[in-house]
This record gives C-alpha cells, sequence and structure tokens, in this order.
C-alpha cells in the first residue's frame, strides 16, 4: 500500500494558488519590446480580490510600474516593499519539453514556464501569502507595497533605477524591502544580502596600420595582447583564490570574463584600432578607485593611444546590515529560525533591482524560497515544482507578519 501511494500523483490544477501563478506565467512578458498591458491588468485583477490599493507609476512611457498596496494598522510607520519584476528573458523553444508560456503542470507536480523562477513564482507568493492573512483575519503593524517592475532582465535602467529617485517613490516610506534571491538545490534557503559592483569595460587599441605581410612596430595588436594578458592574469588569481577556498562562493570574489573583440577590415590588413569588452564583477571588498587606477596603468603601459570607456560602472553599494543593528532581518532571522529554515547568506553572483534600493539607503535582502531546486533560471526547461511553490507561501505568510511588525 505505501509503494501504490508514493506513485500517486496530486492534482494541483485546482488550487487557486497555483491557478494564480500558471495564469501569471502564461503572459509572455518577454524581452525585448514587450507590452506589460496584460501584466497590468492581471495584477489589477489581484488586487480587487484583495482589496488592495493599486497604482500604475509611469516613470518611462510603456515601462509601467505597478504598486498594490495593504495598510498595516499604524499607516504612519515605515513601510516594507515586496519587489518583483514582470518581465522574463527570451527562449528557444524548440529546446523546451513543454511550450514555455504554457504554464503545464506534469505529472510530478512541475510547473513549467519562463518565469516560474525568475521571478514570477515570488511575486505570486507574495500576493497569496496577503491572502491568506487575510483570510484568517490578520493585520500587520506596518504598511505592505508589492511592487512589480519592468526591464529588470536588462538592468532595470527604466524600472527600478528610475522609480527609486521618484517623489512617488519617496512617499511609499519604505524602511526595507525584500527582492528575488535564487533557487537552492540543497537544503539549505540562500539569503542574499549584496551584489558585486558590475563594470563593464571597453579597451581601444591604436597602432601602426599597413601590411599583414610585414612587422610594423607598435601595432594595435600588440597592445591588445598586453591588455587581455593583464586582464586574464586577474582573473586567473580570482578563479585560484576561489578553487582554493571551499568557504567561498562566486559572489566573493571578482569576476573578469572577455566578451567581445572587435576590429579589422580584412585578413591582409593590420589594423590601425582594435577593441576588447571586459565584463567584470567587482567584489564588495575592491575599492573602486584602486581598481580603476589600475586600468589606468595597464593601459599606460601597453603603449600611445591605449583608451578605456565604461559601457556600465556600478558605484560601490553598501551591502545591507545582517545583524542585530538591523530589526528587521532580526525578524527574518528569528522567524526562519522558528521555522527550522537553514539560511546561508551571500552576496549575489548576479545584479537585481536590490542595488537600486539599496543605493538610495534601505536594507534589502533577497530571498526566493525555492530549496530542493534545481538552478533553472534563463534556463531551458525552467520550472517549479508545486509544492515547493506552495511551501514558500507559507514561509512567506510568516516572514512578512514578522517583518511588518517589526
Amino acid at each position: 500500500m505505501a509503494s501504490k501511494a508514493k506513485k500517486m500523483s496530486v492534482d494541483y490544477s485546482s488550487n487557486p494558488a497555483v491557478a494564480n501563478f500558471v495564469e501569471y506565467l502564461r503572459i509572455p512578458s518577454v524581452q525585448p519590446n514587450i507590452n506589460y498591458d496584460d501584466c497590468v491588468n492581471f495584477l489589477q485583477k489581484q488586487a480587487r480580490s484583495l482589496d488592495l490599493e493599486f497604482n500604475v507609476y509611469k516613470v518611462v512611457p510603456k515601462k509601467p510600474i505597478v504598486v498594490l498596496t495593504w495598510v498595516g494598522q499604524s499607516p504612519s510607520l515605515q513601510s516594507v516593499l515586496l519587489n518583483s519584476h514582470m518581465d522574463v528573458v527570451p527562449v528557444f523553444e524548440d529546446s523546451w519539453t513543454f511550450p514555455p508560456f504554457s504554464g503545464h503542470i506534469d505529472k510530478d507536480g512541475k510547473i513549467y514556464g519562463r518565469g516560474s523562477q525568475d521571478m514570477k513564482c515570488v511575486g505570486i507568493q507574495y500576493i497569496e501569502a496577503i491572502r491568506k492573512l487575510k483570510k484568517a483575519g490578520i493585520t500587520l503593524k506596518r504598511t505592505l507595497h508589492l511592487s512589480f517592475v519592468p526591464d529588470e532582465e536588462i538592468g532595470g535602467v527604466d524600472g527600478m533605477k528610475k522609480f527609486v529617485h521618484t517623489p512617488e517613490f519617496k512617499a511609499l516610506n519604505i524602511a526595507f524591502a525584500l527582492d528575488e534571491g535564487m533557487a537552492s538545490p540543497t537544503e539549505e534557503f540562500i539569503i542574499f544580502y549584496g551584489e558585486r559592483s558590475i563594470w563593464q569595460i571597453h579597451v581601444h587599441c591604436t597602432g601602426q596600420p599597413g601590411h599583414g605581410s610585414l612587422l610594423f612596430p607598435n601595432t594595435a595588436g600588440e597592445k591588445l595582447r598586453y591588455i587581455i594578458n593583464k586582464f586574464m592574469t586577474l582573473r586567473d588569481e580570482q578563479k585560484s583564490i576561489l578553487d582554493n577556498n571551499p568557504q567561498l562562493t562566486i559572489g566573493d570574489v571578482t569576476t573578469i570574463n572577455l566578451t567581445q573583440v572587435h576590429g579589422g577590415v580584412q585578413s591582409n590588413v593590420i589594423p590601425e584600432k582594435l577593441t576588447v569588452v571586459f565584463d567584470c564583477r567587482l567584489a564588495v571588498t575592491v575599492d573602486h578607485e584602486e581598481f580603476e587606477n589600475k586600468i589606468k596603468e595597464w593601459c599606460k603601459e601597453a603603449g600611445e593611444g591605449v583608451t578605456y570607456e565604461f559601457e556600465q560602472k556600478n558605484d560601490k553599494i553598501e551591502c545591507t546590515k545582517i545583524d542585530e543593528t538591523n530589526p528587521f532581518w532580526v525578524a527574518f532571522k528569528s522567524t526562519a529560525d522558528k521555522l527550522n529554515l537553514k539560511l546561508e547568506c551571500r552576496i549575489f553572483p548576479g545584479g537585481t533591482d536590490s542595488r537600486y534600493v539599496r543605493e538610495v539607503g534601505i536594507p534589502a535582502i533577497g530571498f526566493s524560497p525555492m530549496n530542493h531546486t534545481p538552478v533553472l533560471l534563463h534556463d531551458h526547461d525552467e520550472y517549479l515544482s508545486a509544492d515547493i511553490f506552495l511551501k514558500g507561501i507559507d514561509i512567506y505568510v510568516k516572514i512578512l507578519t514578522a517583518v511588518a511588525n517589526a
């Protein structure tokens, strides 16, 4: 009997929370050139079903920022922000087992869809946690604002980056924010309290052009080689630090990757200019001025006519305190302990909208309650198991209660 019970599958399709999740996944808010209207309409419907305030802020045309608000018992207190993004990355549909915008639920309860991990799941979990709290007649001390922002997957330039500097954002009076984290294949839940700084650097090397059969001095290629060697040597050093310390994760070191090389006109002509592009993610311990001075020195050493410019250059942003000085962290951590959740605190390896929230002085934690789940964000066959999704709602019920009453 026991073995037969294990084979029985659960029908999650009739679960209202799962149904909302699937409906949201079926909206193809995929980069680029997104029409967000269907997302806005869906979220307005959710706000109505919960009797939440609903506002749409149009900081940039066609890039709506949706905010659902549950007013707390003490509206004068600073509020808590629950952020998620509406957009998702592109798909290679032929590589998916099920259509990526179908919200297909297989016999094992896996919910397939682009955004199932990154991060439509979290947005719906916020909503469904509030639904549970309201149904139970529970009210919270602080106001909760649920923000659904555009364009996070392309840097958030027209989304959260601009929104945090508006009067409308400041009027939300936010003291603490929750945002996306990442799935964890183990028992642990990953907590992110900071992010590395993204520096995308174009180094231009100019030199003597001429016929490819000759050996001119001062060529762009020689200078390019010098620059590449310097960056890649530093890359090797950082990789060695990571490889030799099992206590470190990728977010603890500076990563450097050569991503593009441009230049030349044809194979027998020495070019007058070559450009190499590096994607660098600076560890939170790196001194930015010192790092840029190192780049300046490399360019000088490479020879005359070597310059650099930034495609992207993030400022150094302070990490969120995860100690007794942060009452919201204390509330979060004590609740997690009561729930017997194993937490692992890290620096986020990529970039999220949390960096813009932290930049204006608001502490933010990245947390997606998805343990025992393979990391599939931006991958083919992205899915989240229904039982993990539903468990995450229950976790948020407790977490939101704690931080909103802190």
